[in-house]
């Protein structure tokens, strides 16, 4: 029953906001009483924290997925991951928001920050390989992988909040390549190649 519970909140955050998701709204999608939550899930930040780990675990699933297909090149696979980065964010916009938003900072309280500051990591160190596999490859001059993994990542959520906001941003394929490149400080020959 958790997996449903987590089904129909991921299923009411897709097609609302964040504030949409209420225990009864959640138990009505689920088709169950409202008190058939609770052994699962206390209360609602719980089912909001659970959803927001899963999200994150799908997002590195689908960088890892989009790094393998990439074939062997350094750059291809950085490129790739930062393009199945900003698809992730497009096709599930809300969900984005809610990985991204209120419940992502350590305010949340209790363990629930410590769990929140490691859900993107995964994302981040799938980041800092493909940086790194640059820097070997002597693709990018990065001196300092871990760090511009890290301004890579904001640039990308950067974008991937305008377009989702203002709706006049130019495609990922069309953006990715630049400001990865300069995130990346891959050579000037290798970022519109």
């Amino acid at each position: 029953m958790r997996a449903d519970i987590l089904a129909a909140a991921t299923g009411l955050i897709d097609r609302g906001d964040e504030r949409t998701l209420t225990l009864r709204a959640v138990a009505r999608q689920a088709g169950i009483a409202v008190p058939s939550i609770y052994p699962h899930f206390a209360d609602r930040p719980a089912i909001m924290l659970a959803l927001v780990r899963e999200a994150f675990d799908e997002l590195s699933g689908r960088l890892v997925s989009a790094v393998d297909a990439a074939g062997d090149d350094a750059e291809d696979r950085l490129y790739a991951a930062c393009t199945a980065y900003l698809d992730y964010a497009d096709a599930h916009p809300e969900r984005y928001r809610a990985m991204c938003g209120e419940m992502a900072h350590p305010a949340a309280g209790g363990t629930a920050g410590q769990d929140l500051a490691s859900f993107g990591a995964q994302t981040l160190r799938i980041l800092v390989a493909t940086l790194t596999d640059c820097v070997t490859a002597g693709y990018s001059t990065s001196a300092d992988p871990w760090s511009d993994a890290i301004a890579l990542r904001a640039g990308l959520h950067g974008l991937a909040h305008q377009r989702s906001v203002a709706h006049v941003h130019a495609r990922p394929g069309d953006l990715v390549r630049p400001i990865a490149a300069s995130l990346s400080r891959l050579g000037p020959g290798r970022a519109t190649s």
